[in-house]
């Protein structure tokens, strides 16, 4: 049985951010959701994170993004699952309220239940990094099927690539 609390590829790439974050003194917070916290814990797992890490915040309910992300009726009322446009909006508030340069944010379906569309299929994650050229957004699916816990790994993983890309200028924003 594994003694790790972080597993090592998602702690590998949170390194590699964090790395880079400290050598461009910049910032990142977080706004996450299906992968419940794993992108908080591995950031703040590296060596040195309260130079780099303003602040995390887990929007699993609808009253935590009303609360904490601006959400308002029109959001509510709009809503159909996790998109690109959603976590766009997550990651642009959360970056202003914690005056952070960068903020990462994820919502998809874990599973193991989920919906018809693809966006409510387990696997499914949409991603953002906003920052000071804007808001890059992406889209995965993760072939991990309804494995709750390998797709959180994943959506963290992949937000994490996600934000070196930004960082790097490698992401057309």
């Amino acid at each position: 049985m594994s003694t790790e609390v972080i597993p090592a590829t998602l702690k590998a790439v949170a390194a590699e951010v964090a790395q880079l974050l400290k050598d461009r003194q910049e910032t990142i917070s977080v706004a996450e959701t299906a992968a419940g916290g794993l992108i908080s814990a591995a950031l703040l797992a590296t060596p040195g994170a309260s130079a780099i890490y303003k602040g995390g915040l887990t929007l699993y309910t609808l009253q935590s993004r009303i609360q904490f992300a601006g959400w308002n009726q029109e959001n509510i009322a709009s809503y159909k699952g996790p998109t690109p446009e959603i976590v766009a909006g997550l990651a642009e508030n959360v970056r202003v309220k914690l005056e952070s340069t960068y903020c990462v944010s994820e919502s998809g379906t874990a599973g193991p239940t989920g919906g018809t569309t693809r966006n409510r299929t387990p696997g499914y994650v949409a991603l953002a990094v906003a920052g000071p050229a804007g808001t890059k957004t992406s889209e995965i699916d993760t072939g991990k099927g309804t494995d709750r816990e390998q797709n959180m790994l994943a959506f963290a993983i992949g937000a994490m690539n996600l934000v070196k890309e930004v960082i790097r200028g490698e992401a057309k924003m």
